[in-house]
């Protein structure tokens, strides 16, 4: 395998495109470490399952961060939602806000389902996306009206069951993700893990009522910009 010279995997003895590779199997599909290493093994690639979660652990927040900036500008609907995830016997809950083109904008891991935990979330999205949006669509959980008086009170807030599948659509590959993982171990681990495992989701995701053509052109473009996020693009 053709060795990157990019300077992010200096001092790393395995060349960038198996360190790449690595990093997009593990957050891309629903496999564990364990098959991450035996699929790289047939490749070639002869790693340990720790040697991949430690590049998941130094490379994929900063990979997310480049896909993140890369992304078309999110909509101005955005679809906020919460779900139940166990974590060390404990009751957690994942907050995820979405758009209404089905890109996740950000996640949050609490340990409370109160309007103070839907008040961070809200911030943390203004913080992020730095605009508001036109229109927000819950479920009818009180919270998310108090903490949109609050944060966003000129935003229209509409609370419907049947209006925000996209959001609990988008819990789908979490809980995938889950099963695979055992549970996560911490609320910072499921944290760190969701926030590039959606960032990596939303690159790859083939858009609603495309034709085969059109799904390898966008698959095509999401591999490019992938080979450009991690550094191998010098390589061709």
């Amino acid at each position: 395998m053709k060795k990157t010279c990019h300077p992010r995997y200096a001092r790393h003895r395995f060349p960038a495109e198996g360190i790449s590779q690595a990093v997009w199997l593990y957050f891309r599909f629903p496999l564990s470490l364990r098959m991450v290493e035996e699929m790289l093994a047939a490749r070639g690639i002869l790693v340990s399952h720790e040697t991949v979660r430690q590049w998941a652990l130094k490379f994929g927040q900063a990979f997310a961060n480049q896909i993140r900036r890369r992304l078309p500008a999110p909509g101005d609907k955005w679809h906020l939602d919460e779900v139940v995830i166990s974590i060390g016997g404990r009751k957690h809950w994942l907050w995820r806000a979405v758009d209404q083109h089905g890109t996740v904008l950000d996640i949050l891991v609490q340990s409370r389902r109160n309007a103070k935990a839907a008040k961070r979330l809200l911030r943390k999205l203004l913080k992020k996306q730095g605009i508001a949006p036109r229109v927000m669509i819950t479920d009818k959980l009180a919270s998310y009206g108090a903490a949109k008086r609050e944060i966003m009170p000129g935003v229209e807030h509409r609370q419907h069951r049947g209006l925000n599948n996209r959001a609990e659509n988008s819990h789908q590959p979490t809980r995938q993700r889950e099963r695979i993982m055992k549970r996560f171990k911490s609320a910072g681990q499921a944290q760190r893990f969701l926030t590039v495992h959606d960032q990596v989701a939303n690159l790859f995701r083939r858009p609603a009522h495309t034709n085969a053509e059109d799904h390898r052109r966008v698959r095509a473009q999401a591999v490019q910009v992938w080979a450009e996020v991690t550094g191998i693009a010098s390589a061709a």
